[in-house]
């Protein structure tokens, strides 16, 4: 992993180093920049690529408030490197898709809310990844797809789970057994993204919304990060009785309580159409 620091500052040399050049850790302000950085392969994930993605996620430092990833080059992600493909047994392969789950947890349930800057090649487990994320901005370029199917293999990295809940099962199993692409526009109206910007805009936006994510109160953003989906899944009576502990929790941090005296005291700005 390359650590490139933002005006030279010296805490950064502090953060971790690996051998690895496939990711780049970027740091500006409270925004972390986590940057897949194979470009000549369409930075399709190794092994490595997705261990380094964990070890970035589980070592943020303290003041990041919220992350970005990115795929350097023309591609976010073409999905698996099929040139690490080989013939496993049953348990190999059942430990090699949980090394993806453990990896891909640290995105979906780390620190900090992340937003995927997505363009070009968003397929197999690239989209994965990118379901991992908690917002999706796509340009222009972007295309997604699962080809999983018509490989003979099936979704390893939690696509699964992640994909349908985005998407719905229907459309994930018709991609998956017909090789169908969406493009950018379609795809944002499928649900693959929630922001759809001109070509070579993806990042910019990813990095806008991620500094207004960053402002929220840190419990509220854990809230939305940990208990909504889960709320999500939850039986109603349950999830009513989750989202009221949550809610009580959040609103008793300091933090909180001062911004509710701020808006009432009309220092914070009203919610404007």
């Amino acid at each position: 992993m390359i650590v490139i620091p933002h005006n030279h500052n010296p805490a950064l040399a502090e953060l971790t180093m690996t051998a690895s050049q496939d990711l780049q850790l970027q740091i500006e302000g409270d925004i972390a920049i986590v940057r897949l950085n194979r470009a000549a392969k369409r930075n399709a994930l190794s092994d490595g690529l997705v261990l380094a993605v964990r070890h970035a996620f589980e070592n943020l430092p303290s003041t990041v408030r919220a992350a970005v990833l990115d795929g350097a080059g023309e591609h976010f992600c073409a999905g698996l490197d099929l040139s690490e493909l080989k013939e496993r047994d049953a348990g190999a392969g059942l430990q090699h898709s949980r090394m993806w789950h453990a990896a891909l947890e640290e995105v979906q349930y780390g620190p900090v809310p992340v937003v995927a800057a997505l363009h070009g090649a968003v397929v197999g487990g690239g989209l994965e990844l990118a379901a991992a994320c908690h917002i999706r901005v796509a340009d222009a370029t972007t295309f997604y797809a699962l080809p999983e199917g018509t490989r003979g293999i099936f979704v390893g990295g939690g696509g699964a789970v992640r994909i349908p809940r985005l998407i719905g099962a229907a459309r994930m199993a018709d991609m998956m057994l017909t090789g169908r692409v969406y493009q950018a526009e379609e795809g944002e109206r499928a649900g693959f993204a929630q922001y759809l910007v001109p070509a070579g805009q993806a990042l910019e936006r990813a990095l806008e919304i991620a500094k207004r994510v960053a402002q929220n109160a840190p419990l509220t953003n854990y809230a939305l990060m940990h208990a909504l989906p889960r709320i999500a899944e939850q039986p109603a009576d349950q999830g009513f009785l989750t989202e009221a502990l949550m809610s009580a929790i959040a609103q008793s941090a300091p933090e909180a309580k001062q911004r509710v005296r701020d808006f009432l005291e009309g220092r914070a700005a009203k919610v404007k159409a």
